[in-house]
């Protein structure tokens, strides 16, 4: 199960062009077995470059996004550039990557306003928010999303899938608070049964942590299991003796003033 979770062809800003710059030292400048056009057509955003500017900014976009370029241009995956409609724009995604350009523009130019005294100035570019992923989303925004569309299991499914792809990378925060928000998305719809495996999965992937144990808890007190919430919360003062949270539960469940 793999989820994708955008060409660019008027912004003029310094930071668009110096962004563009950077990607272009970094990488080659021609595609194997494809020749660019001197000029390419229907350029909006970067208006004015040459096929050999224009080549490794595109590669960029692809590393950037961890996309190919049927992702945004007329073709298909997996066939030679030299079937590809680049010049189009029937692909909506064009239009989406062209605003996102002009937005990195504008992020640039305010970043170069900024007095950054001898420090060196912090630059943007597509990676910084996307890092491989086409929609730059938190863990728990993408899981929830999965959630709603095709349910919890399918949502714990595709954590493991993006732990064994991502994890390590920067993409994703796969701390124990990805996992937790997540579980608290399932109680707040109600699902409480649901928010008892996100919230078991949790602390069995951070056994050491007493918020893990304390949302934990919360599971099995909303399904009315008292032992199991009681055992949950003493857990979780036991590893965070502070947690005001499981100390006051704890009385509540235990009937005590």
């Amino acid at each position: 199960m793999k989820r994708m979770g955008n060409g660019v062809g008027r912004a003029t800003g310094a930071g668009l062009a110096g962004a563009a710059l950077v990607i272009m030292a970094a990488s080659p400048l021609r595609a194997q077995g494809f020749q660019w056009p001197e000029q390419p057509e229907n350029l909006t955003v970067l208006e004015g470059f040459s096929g050999e500017q224009l080549a490794p900014v595109m590669r960029g976009f692809t590393r950037a996004l961890g996309v190919r370029c049927w992702y945004c241009h007329v073709g298909e995956d997996g066939q030679p550039l030299t079937t590809y409609d680049f010049a189009s724009d029937d692909n909506e995604k064009k239009e989406t990557a062209r605003t996102m350009l002009r937005m990195l523009g504008v992020i640039n130019d305010s970043i170069s306003s900024i007095d950054w005294g001898d420090r060196p100035k912090v630059n943007m570019w597509c990676h910084t928010c996307h890092r491989g992923r086409p929609r730059p989303m938190t863990l728990a925004e993408e899981l929830g999303e999965v959630y709603q569309e095709e349910g919890l299991e399918a949502a714990l499914a595709h954590y493991d899938e993006l732990r064994d792809g991502f994890y390590g990378r920067g993409s994703y925060d796969f701390g124990e608070g990805s996992l937790n928000e997540f579980g608290y998305q399932a109680m707040a719809a109600k699902d409480h049964e649901g928010a008892l495996s996100i919230f078991r999965r949790n602390a069995e992937l951070f056994p050491e942590s007493g918020n893990a144990h304390d949302s934990l808890g919360e599971a099995y007190a909303a399904l009315g299991d008292t032992a199991r919430a009681i055992e949950s919360y003493e857990r979780a003062l036991e590893l965070a003796p502070r947690n005001r949270n499981a100390a006051q539960r704890l009385t509540e469940l235990r009937g005590e003033e």
